[in-house]
């Protein structure tokens, strides 16, 4: 099949839903199909199209099916288009959802986060990673006066970036535990409270944006990953950090539950620097329960790999085509 992705994030763009689009590109290609990823319509003829984004892509969305009602279509819902857009702007959002003939969701609790109407139309799509390094293979070569911990990703909002770093005023003062982020700003003003908190916080350090290579490495000589989202659609570090057996302590939100699980014993309470601390200095002073974290991302392990990914991926087309047969039948 000619299929087409599409994505507001440009070629060479570090933002979470490129890498997402090039890595199916890698994937379906890898089955057999002819993948093109976009950043606006063209014009080129295509079996099947992919918009990443209800929200963000509805006029997109809502032209391409309007000139090409016979292909199947699927919309990925992102964090933002299921916490934040289908509420604050339900019409583009929900329309894009009607007009797609299946809709992809990267966590186990979507379903409970959209309108029931469209639960029949979705699949659930975990985003894979590469096996990296475990954080435990090269334990005897970090520095042993510290226990680091890494936040990855953009500086943004929806991902409350330097919770882990406000954590650390009420971390005991004999803790060796470092705040590492590495990510790009989103603004300038995200820039400003970045480079003021290293600046006030010892425990803290700034990388900014790095390339995948020096983010394995950070993740490698790390003992503990923080992610403190106030909304994730399916965060992808958290694969990348099961894969690599990194413990992980995450904000208590749907995103990180749906891939997590219900019953596992790192969640701290959205936007609370007091309770994410107290979970670190459990975390650095409780083998017991530092290695539970670590045994609980690693039995996820095998959820996150690329071969899964592809399966889950090539039922959702399977789906749209169904659908798309159902919707064009007289």
């Amino acid at each position: 099949m000619d299929i087409h992705i599409l994505t507001p994030a440009p070629p060479g763009s570090r933002a979470g839903n490129r890498a997402t689009a090039e890595r199916w590109q890698r994937l379906l290609k890898g089955a057999g199909h002819r993948v093109t990823v976009l950043t606006s319509l063209s014009d080129a003829h295509c079996d099947l199209f992919i918009a990443l984004h209800a929200w963000r892509s509805h006029e997109d969305i809502a032209r391409f099916r309007e000139l090409n009602p016979q292909v199947p279509l699927i919309t990925v819902l992102t964090g933002t288009d299921i916490y934040f857009h289908q509420h604050e702007y339900p019409e583009p959002t929900h329309r894009s959802m009607r007009l797609s003939d299946a809709l992809i969701g990267l966590h186990h609790r979507v379903s409970l986060d959209i309108p029931e109407i469209f639960r029949s139309k979705l699949s659930i799509v975990l985003q894979s990673a590469d096996k990296t390094t475990s954080s435990r293979a090269v334990a005897g070569t970090a520095p042993r006066n510290h226990f680091d911990v890494c936040v990855i990703g953009h500086l943004r909002d929806e991902k409350d970036s330097l919770r882990a770093a406000l954590a650390c005023q009420y971390l005991p003062t004999d803790s060796r535990i470092r705040v590492i982020a590495a990510g790009k700003a989103h603004n300038e003003e995200w820039q400003r409270r970045a480079e003021q908190a290293e600046a006030d916080n010892p425990r803290f350090q700034w990388l900014g944006e790095v390339d995948q290579p020096a983010v394995q490495e950070l993740m490698a000589r790390s003992q503990l990953m923080v992610v403190s989202s106030v909304m994730e659609g399916g965060a992808n570090v958290i694969s990348e950090a099961c894969r690599a057996g990194l413990p992980i302590l995450a904000s208590d939100i749907s995103g990180n539950r749906g891939l997590l699980g219900d019953d596992y014993p790192g969640y701290f309470p959205v936007k609370s620097e007091r309770g994410l601390a107290e979970l670190l200095t459990r975390a650095e002073t409780s083998t017991d329960y530092l290695d539970d974290l670590r045994s609980r991302v690693s039995e996820k392990a095998e959820l996150f790999v690329p071969e899964a990914e592809q399966s889950a991926l090539l039922s959702a087309m399977e789906r749209a085509i169904s659908n798309s047969k159902v919707r064009l039948s007289p």
